[in-house]
Protein backbone atom coordinates (compact mmCIF):
# COMPACT_ATOMS: atom_id res chain seq x y z
CA UNK A 1 0.00 0.00 0.00
CA UNK A 2 1.50 3.34 -0.74
CA UNK A 3 1.93 5.93 1.82
CA UNK A 4 -1.23 8.52 0.51
CA UNK A 5 -3.32 5.81 1.00
CA UNK A 6 -2.71 5.06 4.43
CA UNK A 7 -2.62 9.06 5.05
CA UNK A 8 -5.99 8.95 3.37
CA UNK A 9 -8.15 5.46 3.72
CA UNK A 10 -10.33 6.63 0.55
CA UNK A 11 -8.10 7.30 -2.16
CA UNK A 12 -7.61 4.15 -3.76
CA UNK A 13 -11.21 4.70 -4.09
CA UNK A 14 -10.84 7.96 -5.58
CA UNK A 15 -7.61 6.64 -7.55
CA UNK A 16 -10.54 3.99 -9.34
CA UNK A 17 -12.97 6.11 -9.76
CA UNK A 18 -10.48 8.38 -11.85
CA UNK A 19 -9.25 5.36 -13.97
CA UNK A 20 -13.30 4.63 -14.72
CA UNK A 21 -13.63 7.96 -15.74
CA UNK A 22 -10.85 8.17 -18.14
CA UNK A 23 -11.61 5.16 -19.61
CA UNK A 24 -15.09 6.26 -20.13
CA UNK A 25 -13.98 9.22 -21.83
CA UNK A 26 -11.48 6.77 -23.85
CA UNK A 27 -14.59 4.83 -25.35
CA UNK A 28 -16.17 8.19 -26.00
CA UNK A 29 -13.29 9.92 -27.96
CA UNK A 30 -13.05 6.87 -29.84
CA UNK A 31 -16.59 7.01 -30.79
CA UNK A 32 -16.56 10.46 -32.13
CA UNK A 33 -13.38 9.79 -33.78
CA UNK A 34 -15.51 7.02 -35.85
CA UNK A 35 -18.93 9.46 -36.66
CA UNK A 36 -16.12 11.79 -37.57
CA UNK A 37 -14.43 9.71 -40.36
CA UNK A 38 -18.14 8.84 -41.34
CA UNK A 39 -19.09 12.38 -42.21
CA UNK A 40 -15.78 13.13 -43.70
CA UNK A 41 -16.25 10.24 -46.03
CA UNK A 42 -19.62 12.05 -47.21
CA UNK A 43 -17.94 14.78 -47.57
CA UNK A 44 -15.22 13.73 -49.49
CA UNK A 45 -16.90 11.68 -51.81
CA UNK A 46 -20.35 13.70 -52.50
CA UNK A 47 -18.71 17.24 -52.00
CA UNK A 48 -15.45 16.98 -53.87
CA UNK A 49 -13.48 17.50 -50.42
CA UNK A 50 -10.08 16.48 -48.98
CA UNK A 51 -10.22 15.98 -46.01
CA UNK A 52 -8.02 13.33 -44.57
CA UNK A 53 -9.72 10.57 -42.02
CA UNK A 54 -8.17 10.52 -38.29
CA UNK A 55 -7.42 8.00 -36.15
CA UNK A 56 -6.95 7.79 -32.15
CA UNK A 57 -2.94 7.67 -31.41
CA UNK A 58 -2.53 5.51 -28.63
CA UNK A 59 1.08 6.63 -27.82
CA UNK A 60 -0.30 10.18 -27.88
CA UNK A 61 -2.00 11.90 -24.49
CA UNK A 62 -5.48 12.76 -23.79
CA UNK A 63 -5.19 16.53 -24.86
CA UNK A 64 -3.24 15.51 -28.42
CA UNK A 65 -5.93 13.48 -29.04
CA UNK A 66 -8.50 16.27 -28.34
CA UNK A 67 -6.42 18.33 -31.04
CA UNK A 68 -6.73 15.74 -33.52
CA UNK A 69 -10.10 15.73 -33.86
CA UNK A 70 -10.39 19.57 -33.06
CA UNK A 71 -8.19 20.26 -36.10
CA UNK A 72 -10.71 17.49 -38.40
CA UNK A 73 -13.76 19.33 -36.40
CA UNK A 74 -12.68 22.70 -37.53
CA UNK A 75 -11.75 21.53 -41.32
CA UNK A 76 -15.26 20.41 -41.92
CA UNK A 77 -16.67 23.85 -40.13
CA UNK A 78 -14.39 25.68 -43.01
CA UNK A 79 -16.14 23.17 -45.34
CA UNK A 80 -19.38 24.21 -44.59
CA UNK A 81 -18.92 27.81 -44.67
CA UNK A 82 -17.23 27.57 -48.43
CA UNK A 83 -20.27 26.02 -49.56
CA UNK A 84 -22.41 28.62 -47.83
CA UNK A 85 -20.03 30.79 -49.46
CA UNK A 86 -20.65 29.55 -52.94
CA UNK A 87 -24.03 29.33 -52.70
CA UNK A 88 -24.40 32.69 -51.64
CA UNK A 89 -22.33 34.12 -54.80
CA UNK A 90 -23.38 32.35 -57.11
CA UNK A 91 -27.47 32.67 -56.39
CA UNK A 92 -29.63 35.29 -56.51
CA UNK A 93 -30.55 36.62 -52.61
CA UNK A 94 -34.44 35.20 -52.69
CA UNK A 95 -32.76 31.64 -53.94
CA UNK A 96 -30.45 31.71 -51.15
CA UNK A 97 -32.82 32.84 -48.51
CA UNK A 98 -35.02 29.85 -49.76
CA UNK A 99 -32.21 27.40 -48.35
CA UNK A 100 -32.41 28.86 -44.89
CA UNK A 101 -36.14 29.07 -44.84
CA UNK A 102 -37.81 26.58 -42.71
CA UNK A 103 -41.15 26.82 -44.62
CA UNK A 104 -39.50 25.81 -47.92
CA UNK A 105 -40.01 22.02 -48.68
CA UNK A 106 -36.60 20.05 -48.50
CA UNK A 107 -37.11 19.33 -52.46
CA UNK A 108 -36.86 22.47 -53.39
CA UNK A 109 -33.64 23.44 -51.77
CA UNK A 110 -32.15 20.26 -52.79
CA UNK A 111 -33.19 21.53 -56.69
CA UNK A 112 -31.29 25.01 -55.85
CA UNK A 113 -28.66 23.43 -54.46
CA UNK A 114 -28.21 21.21 -57.08
CA UNK A 115 -27.67 24.11 -59.61
CA UNK A 116 -25.23 25.59 -57.92
CA UNK A 117 -23.37 22.14 -57.80
CA UNK A 118 -23.83 21.89 -61.16
CA UNK A 119 -21.98 24.70 -62.31
CA UNK A 120 -19.49 24.31 -59.77
CA UNK A 121 -18.35 20.46 -60.83
CA UNK A 122 -20.13 20.40 -63.74
CA UNK A 123 -22.33 18.01 -63.34
CA UNK A 124 -23.96 17.64 -59.59
CA UNK A 125 -25.97 14.23 -57.81
CA UNK A 126 -28.99 15.02 -56.18
CA UNK A 127 -26.89 13.32 -53.41
CA UNK A 128 -24.44 15.79 -53.06
CA UNK A 129 -27.03 18.75 -52.70
CA UNK A 130 -29.04 16.95 -50.30
CA UNK A 131 -25.93 16.42 -48.17
CA UNK A 132 -25.34 20.18 -48.79
CA UNK A 133 -28.42 21.28 -47.42
CA UNK A 134 -28.52 19.08 -44.43
CA UNK A 135 -25.17 20.69 -43.36
CA UNK A 136 -26.77 24.40 -44.90
CA UNK A 137 -29.77 24.66 -42.99
CA UNK A 138 -29.83 22.26 -40.02
CA UNK A 139 -28.34 24.33 -36.66
CA UNK A 140 -28.30 21.23 -35.03
CA UNK A 141 -25.20 19.68 -36.40
CA UNK A 142 -23.62 23.09 -36.89
CA UNK A 143 -24.25 23.91 -33.03
CA UNK A 144 -23.01 20.39 -31.88
CA UNK A 145 -19.69 20.75 -33.46
CA UNK A 146 -19.01 24.09 -32.07
CA UNK A 147 -20.14 22.68 -28.81
CA UNK A 148 -17.64 19.43 -28.69
CA UNK A 149 -14.74 21.33 -30.12
CA UNK A 150 -15.35 23.83 -26.75
CA UNK A 151 -15.68 20.50 -24.84
CA UNK A 152 -12.75 18.82 -26.38
CA UNK A 153 -10.49 21.87 -25.49
CA UNK A 154 -11.72 22.13 -22.12
CA UNK A 155 -10.79 18.17 -21.22
CA UNK A 156 -7.31 18.72 -23.30
CA UNK A 157 -6.49 21.60 -20.75
CA UNK A 158 -7.68 19.56 -17.72
CA UNK A 159 -5.58 17.56 -15.00
CA UNK A 160 -5.69 14.49 -17.08
CA UNK A 161 -5.05 16.30 -20.53
CA UNK A 162 -1.52 15.35 -20.19
CA UNK A 163 -2.20 11.33 -19.54
CA UNK A 164 -0.89 9.35 -22.58
CA UNK A 165 -4.39 6.97 -23.75
CA UNK A 166 -2.80 4.17 -22.89
CA UNK A 167 -1.60 4.03 -19.27
CA UNK A 168 -4.64 2.38 -17.74
CA UNK A 169 -2.95 -0.80 -18.79
CA UNK A 170 0.50 0.50 -16.38
CA UNK A 171 -0.91 -0.18 -12.64
CA UNK A 172 -2.84 2.20 -10.10
CA UNK A 173 0.13 4.13 -9.24
CA UNK A 174 1.68 4.52 -12.31
CA UNK A 175 -1.91 6.65 -13.33
CA UNK A 176 -1.87 8.81 -10.42
CA UNK A 177 1.66 10.03 -10.34
CA UNK A 178 1.21 11.06 -14.23
CA UNK A 179 -1.80 12.82 -13.23
CA UNK A 180 -0.82 14.52 -10.16
CA UNK A 181 2.60 13.67 -9.26
CA UNK A 182 3.09 13.36 -5.72
CA UNK A 183 -0.83 14.33 -4.62
CA UNK A 184 -2.65 15.55 -1.58
CA UNK A 185 -6.31 14.32 -1.06
CA UNK A 186 -7.62 17.43 -1.47
CA UNK A 187 -5.97 17.81 -5.21
CA UNK A 188 -7.46 14.11 -6.05
CA UNK A 189 -11.24 14.92 -5.01
CA UNK A 190 -10.61 17.99 -6.92
CA UNK A 191 -9.58 16.56 -10.16
CA UNK A 192 -12.05 13.82 -9.79
CA UNK A 193 -14.99 16.14 -9.57
CA UNK A 194 -13.84 18.67 -12.46
CA UNK A 195 -13.63 15.36 -14.68
CA UNK A 196 -16.66 14.01 -13.75
CA UNK A 197 -18.51 17.51 -14.69
CA UNK A 198 -16.40 17.60 -18.19
CA UNK A 199 -17.30 14.04 -19.24
CA UNK A 200 -21.23 14.28 -18.23
CA UNK A 201 -21.13 17.48 -20.68
CA UNK A 202 -19.38 16.12 -23.24
CA UNK A 203 -20.71 12.85 -23.29
CA UNK A 204 -24.31 14.38 -23.70
CA UNK A 205 -22.72 16.86 -26.70
CA UNK A 206 -21.24 13.56 -27.89
CA UNK A 207 -24.55 11.74 -28.81
CA UNK A 208 -26.07 14.73 -29.95
CA UNK A 209 -23.66 14.90 -32.16
CA UNK A 210 -23.30 11.26 -33.46
CA UNK A 211 -27.10 11.14 -33.78
CA UNK A 212 -26.90 14.47 -35.68
CA UNK A 213 -23.94 13.01 -38.34
CA UNK A 214 -25.97 9.36 -38.54
CA UNK A 215 -29.15 11.54 -39.49
CA UNK A 216 -27.03 12.68 -42.68
CA UNK A 217 -25.33 9.55 -43.37
CA UNK A 218 -27.85 7.54 -43.32
CA UNK A 219 -29.85 9.52 -45.78
CA UNK A 220 -26.83 9.60 -48.05
CA UNK A 221 -27.12 5.41 -47.89
CA UNK A 222 -30.22 5.53 -48.72
CA UNK A 223 -30.05 7.81 -51.75
CA UNK A 224 -27.57 5.67 -53.41
CA UNK A 225 -29.36 2.57 -52.93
Amino acid sequence: MALSDLLYPDNPKRKQELIYLHQELLDCMSTNFHATNELVGVLNEHLGCTITPIKMRESSTVKENCEIIIRVMSEIQHQVQKIDSDMKDKLEPVLYQKLYDIKEPELEKIAIAQRVFSIIFGEATSTAAMVAIKLLASDHLTLTVSKLISLLAQIGASVLGGVSITIIGLGLEMILHAILGAVERSQLLTAVRSYEKHLAEFKAASEKYQRAIHEVTSLVRQQVQ
